[in-house]
């Protein structure tokens, strides 16, 4: 009789770990995308990225356009860069994405009638919370007090809490 030698379980599974993280790393390096090069400029991409700053990516709503990795996001970086390289001002770049995206693709908008519901509501929102707070205590205090006990229902309270036996 033979005996069949097999190898360790615990090298097998060593094995399949290896093999599943290597896999791991190929489909990654599969998806991986070239780096963005750099602008010949250096100037063009400092402007472009301290206007970038002032964008929002209107994917993610709540990054600029420089900190975002939307494909969109890259799309308008292109796009600013390709202004800035047309010798536009900041200030025309940010006109021509307001009237192409509106007030939203600024992350800070200007204060005007348009907006004012943006930068003073939530303080609208806040006062009228403390507001109906304010009323709600003061209406609680005046009703607590036209209910206090008399001393003859205090005594009945009394009784009816100390006592020991069934009811």
């Amino acid at each position: 009789m033979t005996v069949v030698q097999r190898p360790p379980l615990l090298a097998l599974r060593a094995l399949l770990a290896l093999l599943a993280l290597a896999l791991g790393f190929m489909g990654n390096m599969a998806c991986a995308k070239e780096a963005v090069a750099v602008g010949e400029e250096p100037w063009v991409e400092a402007r472009m990225l301290h206007l970038s700053e002032e964008l929002r990516c209107l994917v993610c709503q709540n990054e600029t356009l420089a900190s975002s990795r939307a494909e969109l996001a890259n799309d308008l970086r292109v796009e600013v860069r390709t202004l800035v390289k047309q010798g536009k001002t900041d200030t025309e770049i940010k006109e021509y994405l307001v009237a192409r995206y509106g007030d939203f693709v600024l992350y800070r908008p200007e204060v005007k009638p348009v907006t004012w519901l943006l930068w003073f509501g939530p303080f609208a929102v806040l006062l009228l919370a403390l507001g109906l707070g304010w009323l709600y205590l003061r209406d609680r205090q005046k009703n607590t007090a036209q209910h206090a006990l008399n001393p003859a229902q205090r005594a009945q309270a009394d009784q009816i809490l100390n006592r020991t036996g069934p009811p």
